[in-house]
């Protein structure tokens, strides 16, 4: 089979070599594209576990810079921007805390954390939220920055369709559905034992192990047991505990603890290499974790200590 060669207006800066940011589990390859009037310099990701993107064979990187080329080309028009400002007015117009950090980075080129994106103490969660909402971001932890004279760490949007490309999106439900989720789990915040207002729906199993055949509707004719065994409901900060403790998962093969008790109803620590690491039949390798079901772990702890 030959490999798909590389538009010849694509410059590999640094080879194949990858540039990685291991916190999120992304590698991206340094690139200039060059146009009839104008050059791109970024970075692409090639592995990026927000869409199931994990690049490997060199045809497919070459094939994927392609894609990635053109439709940055096409952005070029301002038809990009003019989209995501309809996307931004009628589908996330309460969205006005994350709105300012799209703003920033939708001017272009690396944009430092530390100088240029707005103040707010969890802007991390303000770049999570751009992530979910499917932009494609690359993230390098150490450029210098000429403004604050610091090596700190910058951000660039790369102006491309929202779910990225090559990738499974991500999955959304609907408000009428959010509201169903939240009634049939009774408010209750799985982590407190209690309820919680501010708790929201979570996927049980983490998205750092999907693959492209993972992605699921989720129609409003969900079943309550469908929505009991797929979500449980948890605060925000607990939310991004667990994508934390999931990726030290992943890229370890330690499984997580909760609440500093290393108990697990199947299995032990460490990840049963007998499942896949990513798609859906790796979902096996989390049942028995705290984290993937905390209410059915502490069910299966007190049941234990109430037998001994």
């Amino acid at each position: 089979m030959s490999i798909t060669e590389l538009n010849s207006n694509i410059e590999l800066i640094d080879a194949y070599n990858r540039q990685s940011h291991s916190k999120a589990s992304e590698e991206y390859i340094a690139v200039k594209f060059n146009y009839e009037d104008r050059v791109w310099e970024g970075w692409v990701p090639v592995q990026y576990r927000r869409t199931g993107l994990n690049l490997t064979d060199v045809s497919d990187v070459n094939q994927h810079l392609n894609k990635v080329y053109l439709q940055i080309g096409e952005s070029f028009d301002g038809s990009w921007l003019s989209q995501q400002k309809t996307y931004w007015q009628e589908e996330k117009s309460r969205a006005k805390v994350t709105k300012p950090f799209f703003d920033i980075l939708a001017q272009g080129g690396w944009q430092c954390v530390n100088c240029k994106l707005p103040p707010n103490p969890n802007f991390a969660r303000r770049i999570q939220d751009l992530k979910e909402f499917g932009y494609t971001l690359a993230t390098d932890t150490n450029r210098f920055c000429s403004d604050c004279g610091q090596n700190k760490t910058h951000l660039m949007l790369l102006k491309i369709q929202r779910g990225a490309i090559d990738g499974n999106g991500y999955e959304t439900w609907s408000p009428n559905l959010r509201r169903r989720m939240l009634k049939v789990l009774g408010g209750i915040d799985v982590y407190e034992n209690r309820a919680n207002p501010h708790s929201l729906p979570d996927h049980k199993f983490p998205e750092i192990r999907w693959d492209s055949q993972t992605k699921a509707d989720n129609p409003d004719t969900m079943t309550d047991a469908e929505i009991k065994a797929k979500y449980q409901l948890l605060t925000n900060q607990r939310n991004q505990q667990k994508r934390e403790v999931c990726r030290e998962c992943y890229q370890t093969g330690r499984r997580g603890v909760i609440f500093g008790i290393p108990y697990y109803y199947k299995g032990n620590q460490e990840w049963d290499k007998s499942f896949p690491r990513t798609g859906k039949e790796a979902e096996k390798g989390c049942e028995g974790c705290g984290w993937y079901d905390v209410a059915k772990w502490r069910q299966s702890l007190n049941q234990e200590h109430i037998q001994d």
